[in-house]
């Protein structure tokens, strides 16, 4: 495992998630300051939205209106031209926890997963349904079953969702249909075996990995955040570990690659994920490392 120089692209904000390269900027989601920055490459901020129900997820409708998941209240949030912030679609019939990352196709379809159960209060895990919302604010349920369904990515043609599985150990995929529609879930990476029992103390402790965001590259491997091992991982489908990258005594829950060519991979850090220590300080940054094979794919 390596542990190059990383570059500190910003700090000092309480937890930093959803990254994005978007219009030569990186797009970001703060849970705990409640806002939707981006930032430009020499490390300039800018405020896009405040969000009371606390961002997660970004994306883009075809007409470049923002997507915004407001995790708390079990929304999906659009941004009109004048910055103001209208509801899109209630996702509370098919979010068992707080909404969480989704990914937007080309046609303004967004695929949003949520925590399924009520992870901070550490009660027992429960399976997530994905949602998939309609252009026109229309959520249907997408998935079932899934174990934490976090960052999702769609391949270049379009054809196939990913969805990294945070408590399963695996990288899951699906067929997208002509409608928007997914086929049966299938395995698209296996790390270890799938954990045993519903307490968070026991599964955690059985899990090779917990991917947490991620990217695709243009080989067609997904960088992903372990967000229980301090590490990146480039994971290959089937599930061989291509690259590995340390992030020492921080954590990492999300990255993306951005910059001029695509080549810079972006780490969302913290000490950890606790909502009571990443409420308390401004312990989260953005690092950026140069990587050989560019993003692709949405995000």
């Amino acid at each position: 495992m390596t542990q190059p120089a990383f570059t500190t692209l910003i700090s000092g904000y309480f937890f930093l998630e959803a990254p994005r390269w978007h219009d030569n900027r990186l797009w970001l989601s703060d849970f705990y300051l409640k806002q939707v920055i981006a930032v430009d490459p020499d490390g300039g901020v800018e405020v896009i939205a405040e969000v009371p129900g606390q961002p997660s997820g970004l994306g883009w409708l075809p007409d470049g209106r923002l997507l915004i998941v407001s995790m708390t209240d079990r929304k999906l949030l659009r941004q009109e031209n004048d910055g103001s912030l209208a509801v899109h679609a209630d996702l509370s019939e098919v979010a068992g926890g707080h909404a969480n990352d989704m990914v937007v196709d080309r046609q303004g379809r967004a695929y949003v997963g949520n925590f399924g159960f009520d992870l901070m209060a550490g009660v027992p895990l429960q399976t997530a349904s994905l949602a998939r919302v309609d252009p026109d604010g229309t959520v249907r349920v997408a998935a079932e079953d899934l174990y934490f369904p976090n960052g999702s990515m769609i391949t270049p043609d379009g054809q196939t969702l990913i969805v990294n599985e945070t408590f399963a150990n695996r990288i899951s995929a699906f067929d997208i249909r002509a409608d928007g529609s997914l086929g049966s879930r299938r395995d698209w990476a296996v790390l270890g075996p799938m954990p045993k029992g519903r307490e968070l103390a026991e599964v955690i402790p059985q899990a090779k990995a917990a991917p947490d965001g991620g990217v695709l590259d243009a080989e067609g491997a997904v960088w992903l955040a372990d967000a229980i091992g301090n590490r990146a991982l480039r994971v290959a489908e089937g599930g061989r570990i291509l690259d590995e990258i340390s992030t020492g005594a921080q954590g990492v829950f999300a990255c993306t690659l951005g910059g001029v060519n695509r080549q810079t991979l972006y780490l969302c850090v913290a000490p950890d994920f606790a909502e009571h220590n990443r409420k308390a300080a401004r312990e989260a940054a953005i690092w950026a490392v140069d990587v050989d094979v560019p993003g692709a794919g949405l995000p």
